[in-house]
């Protein structure tokens, strides 16, 4: 597993790759890397749980492996499965061929979780979304969390070569076993503060005014205290402040808000809800 020396190493990692994490995230991470320990980010939708996977592969250089989980997700499609297809022409070639020999690593197609323990070089896995499994298919992941490690009847045991950080992720739609939570550092990200996301736009775009950005993040943080069915991710945020700048807006009018708030709104009855409680006062 990727060894790291301090959450300062962390810190200044992802702050070159454009993640500006908390004391806590550096904290959580380093734990993970020292303590062999994957991490579940727990938070609602949008504020960087997928993300924090995406910048940790690119800020250590590693290969990122995902597992998208949804309801009706089998060990065929997370952990491996025979490549039948592959098998049945073996044994057409080779009519005398022992049926035994065609359940070995050669007719094995790799799926995330065995794919992120095979291999000599270190990965990111990260399993997008746990909790849409259901609770049964939990118990799929649990051998890799606990041992990193996978069984397959045929072949036996596969065990990690090099230990991956794992990256669980989860909205908060069900209430995750507790033999998964033991197995895991928790880690919660909500909305970042004013202050937080301001200094994430500039650091992803240096080039918006000051006061322009102010405004903008002033109305991201009313639109979240209102009761909309879904509220601006950070990446959306972010594409609001790029899209200003496409138009070159340098004042944040009424009129622009209107003709952009579809940018941060992906839902009807909240861009109305939003233009009846926010414009008057923008």
């Amino acid at each position: 597993m990727l060894y790291l020396q301090s959450q300062d190493e962390v810190s200044s990692a992802l702050t070159r790759v454009g993640y500006l994490p908390s004391t806590e995230i550096a904290t959580t991470v380093f734990l993970a890397t020292r303590l062999a320990k994957p991490i579940l980010v727990e938070g609602p939708a949008g504020t960087g749980k997928t993300e924090l996977a995406k910048a940790l592969a690119r800020a250590f250089e590693l290969e990122m492996i995902r597992l998208q989980c949804y309801e009706g997700l089998d060990e065929s499609r997370a952990l491996y499965e025979w490549d039948y297809r592959k098998q049945l022409l073996a044994l057409q070639a080779h009519t005398d061929q022992d049926v035994q020999s065609i359940f070995s690593a050669e007719y094995l197609l790799e799926r995330p979780l065995l794919a992120s323990l095979r291999g000599s070089t270190e990965k990111i896995l990260l399993i997008d979304e746990v909790d849409r499994l259901e609770v049964e298919t939990e118990a799929l992941l649990l051998e890799v969390l606990a041992e990193f490690q996978v069984t397959v009847p045929e072949l036996g045991t596969v065990r990690a070569t090099s230990k991956p950080v794992v990256i669980l992720t989860s909205n908060g739609m069900r209430e995750l076993s507790e033999a998964l939570k033991r197995r895991a550092l928790y880690l919660y990200l909500d909305y970042p503060t004013q202050e937080r996301e301001l200094a994430i736009i500039r650091a992803a775009l240096p080039a918006i005014d000051s006061e322009l950005a102010e405004r903008l993040i002033g109305v991201v943080a009313r639109l979240r205290s209102m009761d909309l069915k879904k509220s601006p991710s950070i990446a959306e945020t972010l594409d609001w402040a790029r899209s200003l700048l496409t138009l070159s807006v340098d004042e944040l009018s009424d009129e622009i808000v209107a003709s952009t708030l579809s940018i941060l709104l992906k839902n009807r009855s909240d861009i109305e809800r939003a233009l009846k409680e926010l414009l008057p006062r923008v």
